[in-house]
């Protein structure tokens, strides 16, 4: 009786191990099944987590008062970055002949005021109303001019190569400046109230000189000037350079009237 509890056990064992190794053998012929049965293992398992990197990021709330502040700060720091050379620009852009006008008028008060200190005297006192004829004549006369006449300058000779800019520079010597000076002259005798006859004795005795003397000082400007600088910056550059000249200009229109010569 025992013998044959024992023989049914063993049966029963061998029969079981058989089915497993069928089952084996099943899953590692079926590749799918393999494969899903791997995949089931892995996501039962509650330690198996994804590498950080693959993780989608978090979303960030981001508030309207923290994009304004971001948006205002952005302006205000590229309107710093601007500043008065932007804005400058910007107006000779929309308002060129009125913005190049100002900046002569001012750059020729400026001088004006630089020429009176330093021939001022202790029994002297600030001539306003030359510094505001200075002022009108700029603003007037040569502000104007300059816009027109290096508009001029740059559609006759388009090029800023180095024959074009000796050309230009022939031509601002031998019309343009001395054309200005004679304006500068008479227009500054004829509001101070002197006659035909004594503007014209005046231009006798100043205009060579000043003519010589801008030989010496404005070739080299213009080089710069033309050469270089836009054209639409060109007037800023050339009244630049006008300060000092502007210097000497209006301390030889301060001079006395000439004596007339018969």
């Amino acid at each position: 009786m025992s013998g044959i509890v024992l023989k049914n056990r063993s049966n029963v064992s061998h029969f079981i191990m058989l089915q497993r190794q069928s089952m084996f053998i099943n899953h590692s012929c079926n590749p799918i099944r393999l494969h899903s049965l791997l995949c089931n293992k892995l996501h039962s398992k509650p330690y198996f987590r994804l590498p950080d990197f693959v993780k989608k990021p978090k979303q960030h709330e981001i508030s309207p008062g923290s994009l304004f502040s971001s948006s205002s700060s952005s302006s205000t720091a590229s309107v710093s970055k601007v500043g008065f050379v932007g804005w400058y620009l910007g107006m000779i852009k929309s308002h060129p002949i009125l913005t190049k006008s100002i900046t002569s008028a001012l750059i020729y008060t400026a001088a004006d005021l630089s020429s009176q200190t330093i021939e001022w005297q202790p029994s002297k006192s600030y001539d306003f109303v030359r510094t505001l004829r200075m002022a009108g004549y700029g603003m007037i006369i040569l502000g104007p001019t300059l816009h027109f006449w290096f508009n001029f300058m740059s559609k006759l000779f388009p090029k800023r190569d180095l024959f074009s800019t000796l050309k230009k520079m022939v031509m601002g010597q031998t019309l343009y400046g001395p054309a200005m000076t004679v304006i500068f002259f008479s227009s500054n005798a004829g509001v101070q109230g002197e006659n035909g006859k004594e503007i014209v004795a005046r231009l006798k005795r100043d205009l060579l000189p000043t003519l010589l003397n801008g030989v010496m000082y404005w070739p080299i400007c213009d080089f710069i000037t033309f050469r270089f600088i836009p054209v639409h910056l060109q007037p800023l550059v050339s009244n630049s350079f006008a300060y000092l000249w502007t210097i000497y200009m209006t301390y030889m229109a301060g001079l006395e009237k000439a004596e007339i010569t018969s």
